[in-house]
C-alpha cells in the first residue's frame, strides 16, 4: 500500500470539532468524551488492524519486506506516526485528517491497495482505530525480531501463564475483620468495608428510601417504580423490607426483558446483515426476535447461566425435540453472514466473528488476536485459534422452517427467511489448516479441534471438541459451562456486578488478559463467582439478590470531601455512583409516565421513535446496515460485533432531540392529559403527581411555586403551558439519572 499524498493544512487550525465547542458552550462533554480504553483499542488493532497490514500493505511498506513506496513503512508504530512522502500516515483521534484512511477510502487518486478497495467494515474498523488514537503495540522491527523466540522453543510459558489470577479457580474467600461489623449485611460488604478501611474512608449511609426504590427499580427490571410501591416501600419498617422489595422485582416479567438487553449487546444481536446487495433480503433474520424473546424467557425462568451458556451453543445436541429451545441458537446463527457462501476470504472472517464472540462473550479473552499469529500478550497460540475456528468451520447456518406449511429447499432449508427460525447446525466436521499470518491461501499445519490449552488440565493435550462425526459444539460448550473453568463464572458476575454498580470489578469486562484490567477487589470477586456456582447454582436472581440487597449497594451517592480527594472514581465503592438511563430504560419510563407503555412480554420489532408504538424499547429492531437513528445517538452500541459496555456521550443532539422529536412532544402532551385525568383540576395536585411519575418523590415547596408561576405565566393556553410544562421535566437531568 503505497500513501504519498500530501495534504495542505490552514496555519493555526485547531483540531476542536464544531461539535466538541457548542459541546463545551452548553456545559457538556463532546461527543465520544468516554471512548475505548487502551486495551479495547489493543485489541481491535491486533483483530482488525494487523492482519490487514500484514495482508495488504507489508509487501510494498514494510522493513521485512525491504521496501518502502513513497518512503513509507507501515510495519512498526513508529514509522507509520512519521509516514513517508506526504507525511504523517496517521492523525491519532481524527480520520479525517489521516492519509492512511484517505487512501483506503478511495477518496483521491492515491486509492489502496490498489488491487481492489477494502470492504467497508475493514474501511470502519481502521476510522474507528484512528478515532480511538491509533492504539499500537509494535516496536521497531530488529527489536521486536530480538523477543521473538526461535520456532522450535516454546514460545510461552505455560505455568507462568496458569498461575494468574484469571485462570486459577475461584474459590471461597474468608471475609475479612472489619472496623464496623454492623455494617456488614452480606459477605459481599465486609470485602468492600475492609478496603475502605485500609484506605481511611468510610462507607456513605443508606440512601433514603424513594431514591432506593427508584435505583432497585431501574436496576432489575429497567423500569421505574409505581408511586403506589414507592409509598408502602418507604412505611415498610420491617428488618427484610428491601429483601421483600427485591423479590418483587425479581418476580417480575419485566426481570428478564432489562437482563435480556444487557445480553443482547454481549452476543451483536441484529436482525440484518451490514451488507445488502440491492432488495436481496436473503441473508436477514426477520425472525431474529425469537431468539430475543428466548433470553428474556430464560432470564425469567431464571435459567442456571452454565444451561444457559449450553443451550445457545448446542441446544439441538442437548434436546432436539424441544422447537422453542433451538432459537437459543440465534447466539451464533444470528451473526454476521456475507455474501460469496464458501469463498475461503469470507468464512474466515465468519469464523473469526464466532470465536470472538464466543470467546470474549464467555471467557473474557481476545482469542480471535491470534487468528494471524500467537497472541502478543496472553497464553493463546494460534493453534488454538484454529483449533476453536474448526468447531464452527464444521457448521452452517440454517434458516429451519417454522412449520410444515413453508416451502423448503432440497437442504431442508426454509425458502424464505419470513418462514424459518435461523439457527446453526452440524456439518461436515472440519480440522482447519492454520492460515499463515491469517492468509487462506498460505496453509499450514492442522489444528485439530480443541479447548484453549490454558484452560485444559494438560496444555499438551488439550480438551478435544468433537469427532469425525460431530463439529465440537457440545463438547466446547461443556468446556465453557465447566464448574472448574475458571473464567466463565468470573465473567458473569463481573459483568452483572458492573450493570448493578455502574463500574465493574474488572474494569475490561471482556478482556481478562495481560491487556485487562486488574480487578479492584479480587477476593470478592473470587468468594463471588465460587458462591454464584456452589449456593447459587449458577442462578442469576441469586446473584442480584446477593448484590441488592447489601449494604454495599444500598449506600447513598453523596460525594464527600474525603471522596473527592482519596477515591474521585470510586474504585473503592464508599459511596454508590449515579448512573445514567440507557436509551431503553429512558425510553421506557417516558411511555410508562404517560400512561402509553405496552407491558406485552415477547413478540416482533418495533420503530422505537414511532409516537404510537408502546412497546417497550428492548423490542425495537435493531439493523447492521443503519441503526436507528434514535438509539444511536443515545450511545446504543454497534451491532455488528460483540460490545462489552455501553459508551455515555453528552451532545447536544440528544438535548434536540428531546425538545423536538415528535415522540417526546406526543408523550409530554400525554403525559399531561394523565395529570388532568388522574389529579383533577388541582394544580398542585397534577405537580405533585408528575414529580411521583417521573422521580418516585413529591416536589419541594420551590419547585411547586416555580411550576406554578410558569403556568399561571401561560394561562392563555392551558393546554400548551401543562404539555410544556410536562416535556421540561422529562427533559431533566434528574429524569435522567438514577440516584
Amino acid at each position: 500500500m503505497r500513501i504519498a499524498t500530501t495534504r495542505a493544512r490552514r496555519p493555526g487550525r485547531s483540531t476542536t470539532s464544531a461539535a466538541a465547542l457548542l459541546a463545551i458552550a452548553l456545559g457538556s462533554a463532546p461527543i465520544g468524551a468516554e471512548g475505548g480504553s487502551d486495551a479495547e483499542g489493543l485489541t481491535l488493532f491486533e483483530s482488525k488492524i494487523r492482519p490487514v497490514l500484514i495482508e495488504q500493505c507489508y509487501s510494498c511498506h514494510s522493513v521485512e519486506e525491504g521496501t518502502a513506496k513513497g518512503g513509507l513503512q507501515l510495519d512498526t508504530r513508529d514509522a507509520l506516526l512519521r509516514g513517508g512522502d506526504g507525511g504523517p500516515a496517521v492523525e491519532p483521534g481524527d480520520p479525517d485528517l489521516s492519509l492512511l484512511i484517505e487512501a483506503i477510502r478511495y477518496d483521491t487518486h492515491v486509492q489502496m491497495p490498489p488491487s481492489g478497495k477494502l470492504e467497508s467494515g475493514v474501511i470502519a474498523a481502521f476510522e474507528e482505530w484512528v478515532r480511538m488514537g491509533a492504539p499500537d503495540p509494535r516496536v521497531p522491527v530488529d527489536a521486536e525480531a530480538a523477543e521473538v523466540a526461535p520456532m522450535d522453543a516454546p514460545a510461552i510459558d505455560w505455568e507462568s501463564a496458569r498461575s494468574s489470577w484469571a485462570f486459577s479457580t475461584p474459590t471461597r474467600q474468608e471475609p475479612p475483620a472489619v472496623s464496623d461489623p454492623t455494617w456488614v449485611r452480606s459477605r459481599v460488604d465486609a470485602f468492600v468495608l475492609a478496603r475502605l478501611d485500609a484506605a481511611g474512608l468510610s462507607p456513605n449511609p443508606e440512601a433514603d428510601r424513594r431514591a432506593l426504590a427508584r435505583r432497585l427499580s431501574f436496576d432489575l427490571t429497567g423500569l421505574p417504580p409505581e408511586p403506589a410501591s414507592v409509598e408502602a416501600f418507604v412505611v415498610d419498617g420491617g428488618p427484610d423490607a428491601v429483601g421483600r422489595f427485591v423479590d418483587g422485582l425479581l418476580a417480575s416479567p419485566h426481570f428478564g426483558e432489562r437482563w435480556a438487553r444487557a445480553w443482547l449487546d454481549l452476543s451483536r444481536y441484529a436482525e440484518d446483515q451490514a451488507h445488502i446487495v440491492g432488495d436481496d433480503a436473503s441473508l436477514c433474520y426477520p425472525n431474529a426476535y425469537r431468539y430475543r424473546d428466548w433470553v428474556i424467557r430464560a432470564f425469567n425462568d431464571d435459567l442456571p447461566f452454565d444451561a444457559f451458556v449450553r443451550e445457545q451453543l448446542a441446544a439441538d445436541l442437548i434436546d432436539p425435540d424441544d422447537e422453542e429451545g433451538l432459537a437459543a441458537l440465534g447466539f451464533v446463527g444470528l451473526g454476521p453472514k456475507y455474501y460469496r457462501r464458501n469463498s475461503p476470504e469470507v468464512m474466515a472472517d465468519e469464523w473469526e466473528d464466532r470465536v470472538d464472540v464466543v470467546s470474549r462473550g464467555l471467557l473474557g479473552l481476545t482469542v480471535a488476536c491470534a487468528r494471524c499469529h500467537d497472541h502478543k500478550f496472553d497464553p493463546i497460540p494460534t493453534e488454538d485459534y484454529y483449533a476453536l475456528a474448526g468447531v464452527f468451520a464444521s457448521t452452517v447456518m440454517f434458516n429451519r422452517p417454522l412449520d410444515d406449511d413453508a416451502e423448503t429447499k432440497k437442504s431442508g432449508e426454509a425458502e424464505e427467511p419470513e418462514e424459518a427460525i435461523h439457527i446453526l447446525k452440524d456439518a461436515e466436521p472440519t480440522d482447519l489448516n492454520i492460515f499463515i499470518r491469517g492468509n487462506v491461501d498460505q496453509k499450514g499445519p492442522v489444528a485439530r479441534r480443541h479447548f484453549l490449552a490454558v484452560l485444559s488440565d494438560r496444555v499438551d493435550e488439550p480438551v478435544p471438541l468433537g469427532d469425525d462425526s460431530s463439529s465440537g459444539r457440545r463438547d466446547l460448550a461443556e468446556a465453557i459451562a465447566d464448574p472448574e473453568n475458571p473464567l466463565t463464572a468470573r465473567v458473569f458476575v463481573n459483568r452483572v456486578w458492573g450493570q448493578l454498580f455502574g463500574r465493574p470489578i474488572v474494569g475490561t469486562t471482556s478482556n481478562f488478559g495481560a491487556l485487562g484490567e486488574p480487578p479492584t477487589h479480587p477476593e470478592l470477586l473470587d468468594d463471588l463467582a465460587a458462591r454464584f456456582v456452589s449456593e447459587g447454582g449458577w442462578s442469576l436472581k441469586w446473584l442480584v439478590r446477593e448484590l441488592a440487597t447489601s449494604g454495599t449497594y444500598r449506600q447513598s451517592t453523596d460525594i464527600t470531601d474525603e471522596h473527592r480527594s482519596i477515591d474521585p472514581a470510586n474504585a473503592l465503592l464508599g459511596r454508590m455512583s449515579r448512573k445514567r438511563l440507557p436509551v431503553e430504560a429512558w425510553r421506557d419510563a417516558v411511555l410508562d409516565a404517560s400512561g402509553a407503555l405496552d407491558r406485552t412480554v415477547g413478540g416482533p420489532s418495533i420503530d422505537p421513535s414511532d409516537p404510537e408504538a408502546g412497546r417497550r424499547t428492548v423490542y425495537s429492531a435493531v439493523s447492521r446496515l443503519e441503526l436507528h437513528p434514535m438509539l444511536a445517538r443515545f450511545d446504543f452500541p454497534d451491532p455488528n460485533t460483540h460490545s462489552d459496555g455501553r459508551a455515555r456521550t453528552t451532545t447536544p443532539l440528544q438535548k434536540l432531540f428531546v425538545l423536538n422529536s415528535p415522540f417526546v412532544t406526543r408523550h409530554a402532551e400525554r403525559l399531561a392529559d394523565r395529570l388532568a385525568r388522574e389529579a383533577g383540576d388541582d394544580p398542585s395536585s397534577r405537580i405533585e403527581l408528575a414529580h411521583r411519575l417521573l422521580f418516585s418523590r413529591p416536589p419541594s415547596s420551590t419547585e411547586e411555586a416555580l411550576a406554578l408561576d410558569f403556568l399561571d405565566a401561560d394561562a392563555g393556553d392551558p393546554s400548551r403551558a401543562w404539555a410544556t410544562y410536562a416535556q421540561a421535566l422529562i427533559a431533566s437531568n434528574e429524569f435522567l439519572i438514577i440516584d
